[in-house]
């Protein structure tokens, strides 16, 4: 028995024979709105990921510039004498100790700085514009401020409060340190906690003020002191915004050059790993093994990136709830 079909049924079947029209018009307008990015991508790949590649090849090749004929593939030979390099573990101690040191001063004076401008005071606009600015300093010119300005034997701005201070008591021979030279280590990080205890501050600054203000001044009528406010309801609220700031500053402070090339060229125990890839790549004209030192860098900024990012989601998953 036959049926005969409804006008609609006729239209269904026909446009399920060729194809939703919606659904390839989707397809097209995903394209359109992605379309302008790829310019920008193409670039990025350009500008980023090929000179990567670029390195990473590089890094299993025998090529050292003293001694053209000996160029080849070289496999993990590159690797095997970065790691046994005891100038490089040497730099890897380096790195650590000026990261951790460099981060975690910056984190407590930021904490610190961020706790005084969630204060309502006179001039507040004005304090803040100032301490951002070291931030905003070129790091190049951040540094060579800190070696003539503030370090210099005959002119720096310790040596002339020491000599202040001491005349001060009528002796006219105080102490004058040449500080690169007595504590070049300490002197590296002073530069550097400087100029990123600024990007600590503006961080926390902002975890301050998406604070509860009606829970705060709940614990405020209960009887809470500011101390018991800060451990028990700040604190907490700060935290993932701490390892926000510590991650972040670990992956800048870890690629630092400028502060300890213009400081102490790497001298007196300041050498860090970029400033290690520097060496064998300028100084020994290994560009296989300085390439190998490169892509160790890069491994380690990764690691440490990774958990950057991890954080940063948590953070944003816990703003949207």
């Amino acid at each position: 028995m036959s049926t005969l079909s409804t006008p609609r049924q006729q239209r269904f079947s026909w446009s399920a024979r060729q194809g939703s029209p919606g659904a390839a018009a989707r397809p097209r307008g995903a394209w359109a709105r992605r379309g302008p990015l790829l310019p920008a991508l193409i670039f990025m790949i350009v500008v980023t990921q090929l000179p990567f590649v670029g390195t990473l090849v590089i890094s299993f090749m025998r090529w050292n510039a003293l001694d053209p004929g000996d160029r080849g593939f070289g496999g993990l030979s590159n690797y095997r004498n970065a790691f046994s390099d005891p100038t490089l573990r040497s730099a890897i101690v380096t790195t650590v100790v000026l990261t951790a040191t460099v981060v975690l001063v910056s984190l407590v004076l930021g904490l610190g700085l961020a706790l005084l401008l969630d204060r309502r005071f006179r001039g507040r606009g004005i304090v803040r514009t100032m301490l951002i600015t070291p931030f905003l300093v070129v790091p190049v010119a951040s540094a060579l401020l800190w070696k003539h300005a503030i370090y210099n034997a005959s002119y720096g701005l310790l040596d002339g409060v020491l000599t202040w201070v001491w005349s001060l008591f009528g002796s006219g021979h105080a102490p004058q340190p040449d500080w690169l030279s007595v504590v070049p280590l300490i002197s590296v990080e002073a530069s550097l906690v400087w100029q990123w205890t600024p990007f600590m501050m503006l961080i926390l600054l902002a975890g301050l003020q998406s604070r509860a203000l009606d829970v705060v001044e709940a614990a405020r009528v209960d009887g809470a002191s500011s101390w018991q406010v800060f451990r028990y309801l700040t604190f907490p609220h700060l935290r993932r915004y701490l390892e926000l700031a510590a991650l972040l500053g670990s992956v800048y402070v870890v690629q630092n050059f400028d502060a300890v090339f213009t400081l102490t060229s790497g001298g007196l125990g300041t050498a860090n790993l970029p400033y290690k890839v520097y060496e064998t790549f300028y100084q020994g004209h290994d560009y296989g093994e300085a390439s190998a030192d490169g892509v160790i860098v890069v491994a380690c900024s990764l690691l440490i990136a990774t958990f950057a990012l991890r954080t940063v989601s948590s953070l944003f998953r816990e703003e949207t709830l």
